[in-house]
């Protein structure tokens, strides 16, 4: 028993501890502190005991006019941007941009599932904080979308779009008519 309040209170300081940190949660819908504190943070992801709710990660959500679509671990939809450039990695939205797409912070060790651990990257933005990549292509989130599961930044500006778990834009998913097409 000694020794299983012990681990408690190891893993609760440890928590305290990351939160003291500034690290960021990506499961966060507006995420008014700076990216550059999640990645200050060389933290292992918290505890298999914690709840869903505080891991931090990336996982594949359907959607019904998407499709497969990869999200935050609360279901908020990640996106990329059109303007950006995967080969080499490199973000150009700044200033005004990111208040209405913000950057997801790479996080060290945060929970994968349905995309390729091989597919995930980070760069190094201009102000120096680590930001997620999908593919070569940066991560962001849309302030207008209102609940997980969202996906009203799809196609804005026709240059944002929800990733697939390739990494690539999501498209529309026609609707088969169940006749061959005929």
């Amino acid at each position: 028993m000694r020794k299983f309040v012990l681990t408690l209170a190891v893993a609760a300081a440890a928590a305290l501890s990351l939160s003291a940190c500034g690290a960021i949660d990506l499961t966060k819908q507006n995420n008014d502190q700076p990216a550059a504190a999640a990645a200050d943070s060389a933290a292992p992801a918290a505890a298999s005991s914690a709840p869903a709710t505080n891991v931090v990660g990336l996982k594949v959500a359907e959607n019904d006019t998407l499709g497969k679509v990869v999200t935050d671990w609360k279901g908020w939809t990640l996106y990329r941007f059109e303007k950006d450039t995967p080969k080499p990695s490199k973000s150009n939205c700044e200033g005004e941009c990111l208040k209405k797409w913000p950057a997801v912070a790479y996080v060290e060790n945060m929970k994968i599932e349905g995309v390729d651990q091989k597919l995930i990257g980070k760069i190094t933005r201009t102000d120096g904080s680590l930001q997620l990549t999908i593919n070569g292509w940066p991560a962001y989130r849309f302030a207008g979308d209102a609940k997980p599961g969202d996906t009203k930044g799809q196609g804005v500006g026709g240059t944002w779009f929800a990733f697939t778990p390739e990494g690539k834009k999501a498209q529309t998913v026609v609707a088969d008519a169940g006749n061959g097409g005929y």
